[in-house]
């Protein structure tokens, strides 16, 4: 099968077949699409809860969101099935008082394809924009501001904690010179560039590659750290199993081993206390086919639990 790219400005949902298989929706129940993005899981989940069943779904993204709604519901899905709320997910209990128990919860952490693919938002370094990184740019901090203002070594601590960044001490250190001199780190082009003059000390055969993965890794810290997404998360595995029904299904999708390791972790401890009477032995992977057809796929685990 050819590598597919994902087009512009559209998002290909992951692990579809995995996650509806083990969530197991029947028509009529109450769930949770925690992350909806650009809606592809959920029209999965609306298709299978009809007749009688509701789906509350959640985003921050005040530019996707509406889009998404419109969408879904030119699809045919009213007021009455589809709940929309423009609100972070680790306000699940906000959710719970609203719609009740929730019978299935999934969450998809990672960026959508028209937030990264959008040069406004400063997701990517492949585009020249504005260095941002907001999942919602009208609250918070932007990436920009951030660097403008953090010492050293807590930049160093958020490359490390982060994205795991092996040249965190190198990259700290050229970033703040370059703010203590003056100048202002605006765009994602003049970071990309100061990451690859940093690592100009790597062997030139491996050099190209190394300076990508940096910027990868960069890029992804300062997002998390943007967004407070280990927080958010933290606070939504905390609330979770308050939030389910007995017998109640939730998927979690990362992208990112600090991400992974939250969940498996939660996941864990709540079974040993009996909260949860299964958990995913190991995470589930996209198929080498998907990962072919959407390089986007490859860093995806998916991990499920079922409460008592």
């Amino acid at each position: 099968k050819e590598q597919g790219k994902t087009p512009a400005g559209m998002h290909r949902s992951i692990c579809v077949d995995e996650i509806m298989e083990f969530l197991n929706i029947t028509p009529g129940q109450t769930g949770m699409d925690a992350t909806l993005g650009y809606g592809g899981h959920s029209l999965e989940m609306l298709k299978r809860l009809k007749p009688g069943g509701r789906l509350f779904a959640t985003d921050v993204d005040p530019f996707e969101l509406p889009k998404t709604e419109q969408r879904l519901r030119s699809l045919g899905y009213g007021e009455d099935t589809l709940f929309i709320r423009r609100m972070n997910f680790s306000e699940i209990d906000a959710i719970v008082a609203e719609a009740g128990l929730l019978n299935f919860v999934l969450a998809d952490l990672g960026v959508s394809s028209m937030q990264i693919d959008n040069p406004d938002r400063g997701f990517s370094f492949k585009v020249d924009g504005p260095l941002d990184l907001r999942l919602n740019p009208k609250s918070g901090k932007s990436a920009s501001e951030l660097l403008d203002t953090i010492s050293q070594n807590h930049l160093e601590e958020i490359l490390v904690l982060n994205s795991d960044e092996p040249y965190s001490h190198q990259i700290a250190e050229a970033i703040i010179d370059m703010v203590l001199s003056g100048a202002k780190i605006e765009t994602t082009t003049q970071l990309k560039d100061i990451i690859a003059e940093t690592l100009e000390f790597i062997p030139k055969q491996q050099r190209k590659e190394e300076v990508k993965k940096s910027c990868q890794r960069v890029f992804q810290a300062l997002r998390i750290e943007v967004n407070n997404e280990f927080d958010v998360l933290d606070k939504f595995l905390e609330k979770l199993p308050d939030a389910l029904a007995s017998g109640g299904r939730v998927a979690i999708l990362s992208f990112h081993s600090g991400e992974d390791r939250r969940v498996k972790k939660s996941f864990q401890r709540l079974f040993r206390e009996g909260i949860y009477r299964e958990i995913a032995p190991d995470p589930i992977r996209p198929s080498a086919q998907e990962c072919n057809s959407n390089p986007r796929a490859r860093s995806a685990k998916l991990r499920w639990a079922i409460k008592s």
